[in-house]
């Protein structure tokens, strides 16, 4: 079976990886993923409303704090994926992922 591929403007041929999934439990919420994304993927939601995740408490401080980002330890958002095929596979949020939240994969094409 052949993977979806595509062509640079250069004519290099590359296979694009789609995100699969986010791991929500180590997701700082830091929206870097959400600014940099070129579609309509991702969406912030609040931590609470996410089933199975544990309270903010039980994160390492290294992970908030608001010396250096901005982010203060009360922060209760963590990223979902709002539409998943949307995606076009460009891996953008997975370089930015200070967490490496993110799992890609690359689809096969449909006939």
């Amino acid at each position: 079976m052949s993977m979806i591929t595509g062509v640079t403007r250069g004519g290099e041929a590359y296979t694009p990886a789609f995100v699969m999934s986010i791991d929500q439990a180590s997701c700082i919420g830091c929206g870097r993923c959400f600014k940099v994304c070129p579609r309509d993927v991702f969406d912030l939601v609040d931590r609470d409303d996410v089933e199975g995740l544990e309270a903010m408490d039980d994160y390492d401080d290294d992970d908030y704090g608001d010396d250096d980002d901005g982010f203060s330890d009360d922060t209760a958002m963590v990223m979902s994926l709002k539409d998943a095929l949307d995606c076009i596979g460009c891996g953008s949020c997975a370089r930015i992922c200070p967490k490496k939240c993110f799992t890609h994969e690359a689809m096969p094409a449909q006939a």
